[in-house]
């Protein structure tokens, strides 16, 4: 086919399409059996073409090169790759004429082409090796190939598997003219990974890809290479950390900790490097072993594990050397160290000492003001352990005398630090602090509120605030057994039923008992909880918890700033807002603090920080949730609509998967709320 004649596959395209909707289309004409069929017959005139060349004719591969770019830009490249890459991998392992065949067709790909060949190409090939004898050094000679495998590949797209990363940059590391590509890739990819603009909008996804493409380039360096732009590299490694500890999502943190490890690894090989500490799971073992599944003598070697019986013979599996038969001690031991045998407590058996308990010399106060004397001045590191272990326990038995300094407690408690190693200390500090803002709640909630955004505390003390609060707020929204508060469990606030020993003093219980023996029941679904023995407890105290923490978050502190670096602290306080907001649904103040949390949303709704944007979202959701709809639309109907826009624009442009679907979550909320206004009586 010359190049001015009619494609024709373009020609019988439609005709194929045709077929196949009528239903008569032979198998072969088919998608599925054309594509592997156009791959054997490239393969039997590349056959001819190297047949040809060995009998010394001169010829040309562009009429093949149109056919697989064609068939490439169509989308058809597994099809027909699935046939030519096997064929070509093996043919090309010692034979330079088929090498050279394979450069020449792929060079001779017109640019508009050229990028679904290569993807193609990286997507099938078997390895990096395989890879490099089918392309050479066409990064090299061809603009538009460098821009793929360098650029788009690696900097513009992100939905490419490990392997493929792998193939690409163990391409560009395989030949010495190629090896300028890699280093500058790596280069590019830190500069990348190190901007805090690109930490801030790049979905998570993204950055994961950039990292592991990082960790694959560090497996390729040589140490000359790395020698000869190491303070860049340095100064890349630093910028890049600071984003990435400065983010709120500890994925990216993490991130952050181990690509800068590896880094520092790599560039200080026999001086100091960075440790961090964080969660060893499965993404951190396959980031980690990207450092090792390098080229050959270019990766780090792998230590073996070490040797347990070195220079003994191997038993077989399952057996004991020297266990054949029973010795005697005659036999093992010498005489002369009989008596030290003899002495061996190994053959004792040990007590029993799992049900054995700790004795405690020291008591634990029975007074809260005690309580408040060692918490503030004792040094008996015994005493003060037992106090904070029984500090909860003695503010929920001793509620008045806890409202007598329910404040002083609560501030004793928010700068307390511990003064042993005492197990939980976190978990049971936090405890007394809901305690006691649940016994007195309003002074309580009006100090901690206050402090929040007071000088001198640390960004831990303003966090342990919001903590609280929202614990106390879901205790006291939950459901109580006889209008007593359940003891609180701070991560888990959930509805109890009554227990047995005092159903028959229950009279909700008696009658329930008498409708369920004259009651026939086909089916019986899961128990249902009790509800609730009182009032919500919450509703009327949920002002003095949220309104404080509403205002005030715009101006900066000479130590705080919300709408600068402290945007972590501001993502929790927008996540806490959101809480309040649900577990408020009815409260008298419930419009206004739907109102003004709207408000707060709209002034913040183009945040930077993924984290912020994500609980900018959740308070969306708690006032459709939460605030009656009628009053939604008398009070905020014009916010309202601008905020559906802003959602719209959300779905489709914020980077952030979670922002995407907690913005649709939203949208359908609000089509649900106005079915339901619609269908309502008037």
């Amino acid at each position: 086919m010359g190049l001015g004649e009619e494609d024709p596959e373009s020609s019988v395209a439609p005709v194929l399409a045709l077929l196949e909707q009528l239903g008569r289309a032979p198998e072969a004409l088919l998608p599925r059996g054309y594509f592997p069929l156009l791959g054997s017959a490239v393969l039997q005139a590349l056959r001819r073409v190297a047949g040809s060349l060995r009998g010394g004719l001169d010829c040309s591969v562009s009429f093949v090169s149109h056919v697989v770019g064609k068939v490439c830009v169509h989308g058809r490249q597994k099809e027909i790759l699935s046939v030519l890459m096997p064929q070509l991998t093996e043919l090309t392992q010692s034979d330079c004429i088929w090498q050279r065949i394979c450069w020449r067709l792929v060079e001779s790909v017109p640019d508009r082409w050229m990028e679904a060949v290569l993807l193609g190409f990286v997507q099938s090939a078997s390895g990096a090796d395989a890879l490099s004898r089918l392309l050479g050094n066409l990064v090299v000679k061809n603009k538009k190939a460098q821009f793929v495998m360098t650029q788009k590949l690696l900097l513009l797209q992100y939905g490419y598997t490990t392997a493929v990363l792998q193939n690409v940059l163990g391409y560009l590391s395989l030949d010495n003219q190629r090896r300028a590509l890699l280093i500058k890739v790596l280069q590019e990819l830190l500069e990348t990974w190190g901007s805090s603009s690109a930490v801030r909008h790049s979905p998570v996804e993204q950055q994961q890809y950039i990292s592991k493409a990082i960790l694959i380039c560090l497996s390729h360096l040589k140490e000359p290479e790395i020698e000869s732009c190491r303070q860049e590299l340095l100064t890349n490694m630093m910028a890049g950390v600071k984003c990435h500890l400065d983010s709120s999502l500890p994925q990216i943190r993490r991130l952050g900790m181990i690509v800068a490890e590896s880094l520092s690894a790599k560039l200080n090989a026999d001086g100091p490097v960075l440790k961090f500490q964080y969660e060893d799971d499965d993404e951190t073992r396959e980031l980690k072993s990207l450092l090792v599944q390098a080229a050959p003598g270019c990766g780090v070697p792998v230590p073996s594990p070490p040797h347990e019986n070195e220079g003994a013979d191997a038993a077989p599996p399952g057996e004991l050397k020297g266990a054949e038969k029973p010795l005697t001690a005659a036999q093992v031991v010498p005489d002369e160290d009989s008596d030290a045998e003899l002495d061996s407590d190994d053959d004792l058996v040990p007590y029993d000492m799992s049900e054995d308990k700790e004795l405690k010399s020291t008591k634990a106060p029975v007074y809260i003001r005690d309580c408040i004397e060692v918490l503030t001045g004792s040094d008996d590191v015994d005493k003060w352990d037992a106090t904070i272990k029984a500090l909860e326990g003695l503010i929920r038995k001793n509620p008045a005398a806890t409202r007598e300094v329910s404040v002083e407690l609560a501030k004793i408690l928010l700068h307390v630090e511990e003064k042993s190693c005492i197990e939980g200390f976190a978990v049971l500090r936090q405890k007394a602090q809901v305690a006691v803002l649940t016994t007195d709640p309003i002074p309580v909630a009006q100090f901690l509120t206050s402090q929040f955004y007071s000088l001198n505390y640390s960004l831990r003390q303003r966090m342990d605030i919001l903590d609280v609060l929202v614990l106390a707020a879901q205790e006291m929204s939950s459901s109580k057994i006889h209008g007593k508060n359940k003891q609180s469990n701070a991560q888990k606030p959930c509805i109890q039923l009554l227990p047995e020993s005092d159903s028959s003093k229950d009279w909700r219980k008696i009658v329930d008992e008498r409708i369920k023996s004259k009651t026939r029941r086909f089916a019986k679904g899961q128990s249902q909880a009790e509800p609730d023995s009182g009032p919500n407890k919450f509703n009327s105290v949920a002002g003095h918890f949220f309104f404080p923490l509403i205002q005030n978050f715009d101006r900066p502190l000479s130590t705080f700033d919300l709408l600068g670096e402290d945007h972590f602290v501001l993502g929790r306080l927008v996540h806490t807002l959101a809480v309040l907001m649900y577990l408020a649904a009815n409260a008298v103040a419930v419009t206004t603090m739907g109102r003004a949390l709207l408000e707060f949303v709209w002034a913040l709704r183009f945040h930077t920080d993924s984290y912020v944007r994500q609980g900018l979202l959740s308070c969306i959701s708690s006032i459709l949730l939460s605030v009656p709809a009628a009053h939604l639309l008398e009070d905020v109907a014009e916010l309202l609509v601008e905020t559906r826009c802003w959602l719209a624009d959300v779905v489709e442009k914020d980077p952030d998967g979670d922002c995407r679907g907690l913005a649709l979550q939203n949208l359908l909320l609000m089509e649900n709320l106005k079915k339901k206004l619609e269908s309502a009586p008037s």
